[in-house]
């Protein structure tokens, strides 16, 4: 497929058409308060942002990232959250940042096995080079996972006989040339009252305790007494050098 790769920086214009992309997040997924921070002020991080066009013009793909600070540390246990977060801050206080993290890679569900994933995903590890950085950090969801209890520390480290890992999307990033680091145990953390779950997910939450809800790599803890119910999303943090 003819691609063109441009980002939002370069291409103000593709705003207005940004959020039509379909992506086949469960719904749940686009209730995480963190995350929604950052894409209220997308336009502040539009050197950090890719869109895929293919040979129509058509936007196929879109790729997010984000500039932060990690020090000297390791990856955070709060993943996801921690990187946009600190990025946020970062930006607001006008200060350095000394990292970038991938956020989210979507394709158009019709291309999703296509290949283009790891295509976009070889982009953004590219551009995060073009801005200085040495290597891009991705807070991976393995969303093959289909135990919920099974723990993310098991699952993302389970390899096929080829010796790559038997989670689809962790393949893709492997492939790409990043190495598995750890597992960030809170990577995403979205609380809600039971009725927004109910809303969210078409589950009843009327009992205190783990919920399995499809999509979910974890049970949704429901705490029915109170009316609130908490999901903690763990996530597996990859390495991609980008050589500069």
């Amino acid at each position: 497929m003819e691609l063109e790769i441009v980002t939002l920086a370069d291409r103000p214009d593709l705003m207005e058409v940004f959020w039509d992309l379909e992506t086949s997040w469960p719904e749940f997924m686009k209730h995480d308060p963190i995350g929604n921070a950052y894409y209220n002020v997308l336009s502040e991080f539009s050197e950090f942002v890719l869109v895929c066009l293919d040979a129509s013009g058509r936007m196929v793909a879109k790729a997010h990232s984000v500039p932060f600070q990690l020090g000297e540390g390791e990856l955070p246990d709060a993943g996801w959250d921690a990187a946009i977060r600190s990025g946020l801050l970062t930006r607001l206080r006008g200060e350095q940042p000394d990292a970038v993290s991938a956020v989210e890679i979507a394709v158009e569900p019709g291309l999703q096995g296509t290949g283009l994933s790891g295509r976009i995903l070889t982009a953004l590890r590219e551009n995060a080079g073009r801005l200085g950085f040495s290597e891009l950090v991705a807070p991976v969801r393995p969303n093959a996972k289909a135990d919920v209890h099974e723990p993310m520390a098991t699952y993302a480290f389970r390899t096929r006989g080829d010796g790559l890992p038997v989670d689809p999307w962790l393949r893709v990033h492997v492939r790409a040339g990043g190495r598995i680091d750890r597992v960030a145990p809170r990577s995403m953390v979205i609380p809600g009252t039971v009725e927004e779950w109910r809303e969210w997910t078409g589950l009843p939450f009327d009992t205190t305790g783990p919920v399995v809800v499809p999509g979910a790599l974890a049970p949704v803890m429901c705490d029915a007494e109170h009316g609130t119910a908490t999901y903690v999303e763990p996530n597996v943090w990859v390495r991609h050098p980008t050589g500069v």
